[in-house]
Order: structure tokens, then C-alpha cells, then sequence
């Protein structure tokens, strides 16, 4: 499957996100309330909204982006390489001002990669670009344009097969496929503890760019391509 596809046209994705205040008790009022009703169906009984606040990091509305990493493939003779590169910090504006600006130097037609990206990554790139008064790159728009003129490629969505009950997490697919688990140190529900406890960016820079080079390889397993040899993965600075 994906024969048509040109990895030298795909760029492959993921975000970290936390929630944009450390504390619940530091939201501005009026979010707060917010929060309580965009929540109130989901909380367990007896939930405080303060105590699921840990969850805000998930919507765009209340999150922020902490880290970009991106992949893109590269060719050596017969060999498939990867070149990752992250945008991480406490300034999402400049995150995605530096994103973008990389978007903006590729191809219109450039192929964007991401586990579940439909569902999180390209919509929560896109609100939070225009929260941050910046402008959406064009390999992200989607208004207007037909299903087929879409490049957003999703590996969940390509292992689901038409079956649109299933989730699959990236993990689960790694095991399946023989892969190295990208969760060796934390998992996503450990981000917003390193962010805004420990303060350590650079650990979740390195799980960010874990994930996107477990996706690649999942990719590669669904074009039934080689896999990429562990010394051809570069990781830039």
C-alpha cells in the first residue's frame, strides 16, 4: 500500500502540549468557569474541575504547544535516511513562528505525517496558530479543498482499514510491528508534570522526537519499504 506515495514529499510530525498554567487556582476567572462546563460530562463523579485541570493540555482551547518535532526523509544511495528537528520552549508564538516559517520554504504539495493527527496534531497546530494571531501555512488549510486534496496522511487511520470504532495508540503499533517503544521514559500523561514540575524541556524534546521516528518507521511498515538502519537517523540541533 501507499505506492503513489513520494517520502521525499512527506514531512512526519508530532506535539507535546500542557495546559497554559501550572495551577488551576492561576486561571483567570473566567476560564475557570469555562472549564467547568466543557468538562463537567467527562469528569469522573466527584471530580473537582481543579483536579482534572492536569487534562487541559489536550484542548486547544486551554493548552499550549511545548515542542514541534519534525521528520523529514532523506536519501543516501538505496538507503532511506531521517533528519528530525524540534522547535521546543516556554513561547509557543515563537515555536510556531519557527514551524511555519520551515512549512513556508517546502512545497504547497508537501505531505504532512502524524499518529492520530487528524484528530489532534492538525487541528491543534491550526486553533493555536490562530490564537497566536499567525497564519495557518498552506499545507495545513483544509477549508474548501476535497478529501483527495488534503496531504495529511494519519497511521491510525491507515492500521483502522475503514474501521472507525478502533483507537490505536502509536505504542500499541510499535509492539505490533517490532519497533522500539517511543514510551521508554515518560508517556504523554507524564508531560505536564516534567513541563510544569521539573521544568526539564529537553526530556520532552527527546520523547517529541522519538515519536515522530516511531511513526516514520510505522509508515514505512505500510509502504512495505525497507526500514530505516538506526545510524541514517540524525537528529538536528
Amino acid at each position: 500500500m501507499l505506492e503513489n506515495i513520494d517520502l521525499q514529499q512527506v514531512m512526519v510530525l508530532d506535539i507535546e502540549t500542557v495546559p497554559q498554567y501550572a495551577d488551576f487556582d492561576e486561571v483567570p476567572e473566567i476560564f475557570r468557569e469555562l472549564w467547568d462546563k466543557k468538562t463537567r460530562a467527562q469528569r469522573k463523579e466527584g471530580e473537582t474541575p481543579g483536579e482534572f485541570y492536569p487534562r487541559a493540555g489536550i484542548m486547544a482551547e486551554f493548552g499550549k504547544i511545548i515542542c514541534i518535532s519534525v521528520g523529514i526523509f532523506t536519501k543516501n544511495g538505496d538507503r532511506t535516511g531521517l533528519r528530525v528537528k524540534s522547535f521546543a520552549g516556554d513561547n509557543e508564538c515563537a515555536i510556531l513562528g519557527e514551524f511555519i516559517s520551515l512549512l513556508d520554504k517546502q512545497p504547497a504539495s508537501l505531505s504532512l505525517c502524524a499518529h492520530n493527527g487528524r484528530e489532534f496534531d492538525f487541528p491543534y497546530l491550526c486553533r493555536r496558530t490562530l490564537i497566536n494571531e499567525l497564519c495557518i501555512p498552506s499545507q495545513l488549510r483544509i477549508s474548501g479543498k476535497k478529501p483527495w486534496e488534503i496531504n495529511h496522511i494519519d497511521t491510525m487511520d491507515l492500521w483502522k482499514f475503514g474501521d472507525f470504532k478502533s483507537y490505536t495508540s502509536l505504542n500499541l503499533l510499535a509492539a505490533i510491528f517490532n519497533i522500539p517503544t517511543p514510551k521508554d521514559d515518560i508517556n504523554g500523561s507524564d508531560v505536564y508534570r516534567v513541563y510544569w514540575q521539573d521544568r526539564d524541556i529537553e526530556r520532552i524534546k527527546t520523547y517529541c522526537q522519538k515519536d515522530v521516528i516511531t511513526t516514520a518507521k510505522i509508515l514505512l511498515k505500510f509502504k512495505e519499504h525497507p526500514p530505516i538502519k538506526e545510524e541514517d537517523i540524525i537528529i538536528v540541533n
